[in-house]
């Protein structure tokens, strides 16, 4: 029997990452959020009404609206995702944006180079994938520490890559 060329093997991964940008509140936070300012909106509204200054009322459910808008864009840009995948023979970036544009790029892990643009104060501000000219900017939804634990785990994979499979004799 003869092995079949159109069957790919999948190699193993490396390092695998599924980033995405961090929420202010859960569900429930947000819904006790906007009930509680609804509330104190609502009452201190209906104290200037009753004082005869009635157009202030509409101002503080304008802050309603405002803080509610301000949320939704928050959970509606929270569903952006970058997946970062290495085998020994490909480095794979795929970054889904908020209004759902899917941008790829596959790179040889042999050619590849992790550059750090960093602060002295603030610590890493920009973590970039170099290879052949193009420089992909990764991992822009980590914080200073997160990049700095990101970027070590990701130049160990790199390096696991450039030194190829092990090699496991049968005793």
């Amino acid at each position: 029997m003869t092995p079949r060329n159109d069957i790919e093997i999948a190699e193993p991964a490396l390092f695998s990452a599924h980033l995405t940008p961090h929420r202010s509140l859960n569900r429930t936070g947000f819904l006790v959020l906007m009930g509680f300012l609804t509330v104190v909106s609502f009452a201190a509204g209906m104290i200037f009404t009753l004082m005869g200054a009635w157009p202030v009322f509409g101002f503080f459910g304008l802050d309603v609206v405002v803080v509610y808008w301000a949320f939704w864009v928050n959970f509606h840009r929270a569903q952006a995702v970058e997946e970062i995948t290495i085998t020994p023979s490909e480095l794979r970036v795929r970054r889904v944006s908020h209004r759902g544009h899917v941008v790829e790029w596959v790179l040889n892990p042999l050619w590849v180079q992790l550059d750090q643009k960093t602060h002295a104060e603030f610590g890493i501000e920009k973590l970039y994938l170099v290879s052949r000219g193009r420089r992909i900017s990764v991992a822009s939804f980590l914080g200073a520490d997160e990049k700095a634990s990101f970027a070590k785990a990701l130049m160990a994979a790199l390096q696991a890559a450039r030194r190829g499979p092990t090699y496991n004799p049968i005793a």
